[in-house]
């Protein structure tokens, strides 16, 4: 995992869940991460989100950032789609610890086999947005008064990021640039 100065990726663990659901309490409060009102406990967070690529930052020790998958559908097809969710502590925001994180989280994704990572951010939430254009992701649309948070219809801007190097086998008769 990369390293940079007392900054460490690592996988996340059960016993990092305190830290885990503080930032993401953190995430939640400011009103543009989620449409999430409150941090769910560890069972049902550990049973909605893949066991793999579930990763966190830490600086001297303590957990500051994490990222995880959550199946996009139970169809075989959709074995390598998953969405992701990628939170930073209030305090280390802007210091592109996301950017690292995420770079990180991509690479561990396709190792273990995903082909697209994708993720509904609000409009609002421009620095999200900017750190998931700078590692490789694209806008694929922008769904309008998709939900509403806290009694108001919010829109969400879908990124998407689709793997060079995994899932790309091909099948006879398939296009050369298409992934079969």
């Amino acid at each position: 995992m990369p390293t940079a100065g007392d900054i460490n990726i690592t996988p996340m663990l059960p016993d990092d869940w305190p830290s885990v659901q503080r930032i993401y309490a953190e995430g939640i409060a400011t009103g543009n991460a989620t449409f999430e009102t409150e941090v769910p406990d560890w069972e049902t967070w550990d049973r909605n989100h893949r066991p793999e690529c579930r990763l966190v930052v830490r600086s001297s020790d303590a957990v500051i950032a994490w990222a995880a998958l959550s199946p996009v559908s139970a169809r075989a097809c959709y074995a390598g789609v998953a969405e992701h969710s990628i939170y930073v502590d209030e305090s280390f925001r802007g210091r592109g610890i996301g950017k690292l994180l995420l770079a990180a989280f991509v690479a561990e994704s396709e190792a273990a086999g995903f082909w697209t990572l994708q993720s509904s951010i609000f409009p609002e939430n421009l620095a999200s947005i900017a750190v998931h254009l700078a590692c490789g992701f694209r806008v694929v649309g922008r769904r309008k008064r998709v939900a509403m948070l806290n009694g108001v219809w919010r829109d969400t801007v879908i990124v998407e990021r689709r793997s060079a190097a995994v899932g790309m086998g091909q099948r006879p008769g398939c296009a050369s640039d298409a992934p079969c």
